[in-house]
C-alpha cells in the first residue's frame, strides 16, 4: 500500500494535477495534501512493517535486507514530512505574500528538488523493497 501510494501520487496523481488543474497554487495545495497523506501511511506502515519483522524473526530481523529498507524508506518519510515539508509549505506561502520572489523561489526551488529526489530515493527503496519480499 505504502509503495503503490508513493508511486501512484507521486508520479501520476501529482503531474496530472500540474498539468490540468489550470492553477498552479491549486495544483500544489491539492498535491501537498496528498503528499501529506502518503507520509502519514508511510509512517504507520513503516512502524507497522518493523514491529511486525521483529516480532515474527526476532534478532534475525536485522539481519534481513527488507528491514533495513523499510527503515531507510521510514526515515526519509519522517525527514520529508516533519523537516522538508513545512519549509517548502512556509516558502509557498510566502511567495503567494509577494515577499521578495526572487529570492524565495529560488529557495523554494531547491527545498522543493530536495523534496522531489527524498521521494524518488524513497519510491526505488519501495520497489527493492516489494522485491525482497516477494522473494521470501
Amino acid at each position: 500500500m505504502w509503495v503503490g501510494a508513493l508511486w501512484a501520487i507521486g508520479y501520476i496523481s501529482a503531474p496530472v494535477l500540474f498539468e490540468y488543474a489550470g492553477d498552479r497554487t491549486l495544483a500544489g495545495t491539492l498535491a501537498g495534501h496528498q503528499f501529506a497523506i502518503v507520509a502519514w501511511l508511510g509512517i504507520v506502515c513503516g512502524v507497522y512493517l518493523m514491529i511486525y519483522m521483529l516480532f515474527r524473526e526476532g534478532g534475525k530481523a536485522l539481519r534481513q535486507p527488507a528491514f533495513w529498507l523499510v527503515l531507510v524508506m521510514w526515515l526519509l518519510v519522517l525527514a520529508g514530512h516533519f523537516g522538508i515539508s513545512p519549509i517548502v509549505e512556509r516558502l509557498r506561502i510566502d511567495i503567494a505574500r509577494d515577499v521578495v520572489q526572487s529570492v524565495v523561489r529560488s529557495r523554494f526551488a531547491t527545498w522543493h528538488g530536495i523534496a522531489s529526489v527524498l521521494w524518488l530515493i524513497e519510491s526505488v527503496l519501495g520497489v527493492a523493497l516489494v522485491t525482497q519480499l516477494i522473494r521470501k
